[in-house]
């Protein structure tokens, strides 16, 4: 056989015992400058790219994570679930729908709420999962947040909600546009027992969420260049019959045109928050 197809000189130098492999074996591309980091690497800077500070989107474990003292807290209304009210179908029948997303995201709706102490101050968060139908807003999602309310009153703690959402959710019809005035009415008790809500908008924020709640808190707050509107630029566009500013819809504009009252980066998320409840404690 020629030598073209034999190894001449030992090639690897590096023992099997001697390799480095990422934890689980996981790399992350950021989405925005295309830098490759291990997954620990990406948690331990909180998400966010450490070279354009790209914020990749998270769901609620690693919001409380990232917020709650040792990562303690305890959950709340784990016991709602979603229910098929109309018997709704399009694609497919929306209990089918259910189960499909509860398999898949190992949650029980687009909604977890925590209980826990925030440099050792007291808050009740309420965190959307996005990777539950995108986030859509249904009862489930609007009875949590009014429990969540009723038991920042009963226990005269301050109420964070972190939003992450397309919108309302289609499937379950006029029982899920109702969450807008729901959720309003209950926030309005909350403001007349004197408790703060801080409303955290995340990218993205849209649709019936935007429209209530999200947009509701004594303190308006958001991550840099979270996407932040009601409806789409292109229905806009046709609506109004004008050219959109560029960039209108970012988190960024908002706070400019006085929507938004912080742009907060996670990597300072959990001090800035504890200041916060602070100054309003006092």
């Amino acid at each position: 056989m020629s030598s073209w197809f034999k190894r001449i000189k030992q090639g690897i130098q590096t023992s099997t015992s001697e390799k480095k492999e990422a934890p689980d074996g996981l790399w992350h591309k950021c989405p925005s400058c295309k830098k490759t980091v291990t997954v620990k690497d990406l948690k331990n800077h909180f998400y966010v790219c450490d070279k354009c500070n790209y914020h990749n989107r998270i769901d609620s474990a690693e919001y409380f994570e990232i917020l709650f003292d040792n990562n303690q807290f305890e959950e709340l209304f784990s016991n709602i679930y979603p229910k098929d009210f109309l018997g709704f179908k399009d694609l497919k029948p929306y209990g089918a729908r259910l189960v499909e997303a509860q398999k898949k995201s190992g949650l029980k709706d687009a909604m977890r709420v925590g209980v826990g102490k925030v440099f050792g101050n007291d808050l009740v968060v309420s965190c959307m999962d996005f990777a539950f139908i995108g986030g859509s807003m249904g009862s489930v999602v609007g009875e949590k947040i009014a429990r969540s309310i009723d038991y920042c009153i009963a226990h005269k703690m301050p109420l964070m909600i972190i939003s992450k959402s397309g919108g309302a959710r289609m499937m379950e019809s006029a029982f899920s546009l109702m969450q807008m005035a729901k959720t309003s009415a209950k926030l309005t008790q909350l403001a007349d027992a004197k408790l703060p809500f801080i409303s955290l908008a995340t990218d993205p924020t849209t649709g019936g969420v935007t429209a209530s709640f999200a947009m509701l808190g004594d303190l308006n707050i958001s991550e840099p260049k979270a996407l932040i509107g009601f409806a789409g630029p292109r229905i806009i566009k046709e609506t109004i019959k004008k050219d959109l500013p560029e960039g209108f819809q970012s988190a960024e504009f908002l706070l400019e045109h006085g929507f938004l009252d912080l742009i907060i980066d996670r990597k300072e998320m959990k001090a800035k928050l504890a200041q916060l409840l602070e100054l309003f404690k006092n």
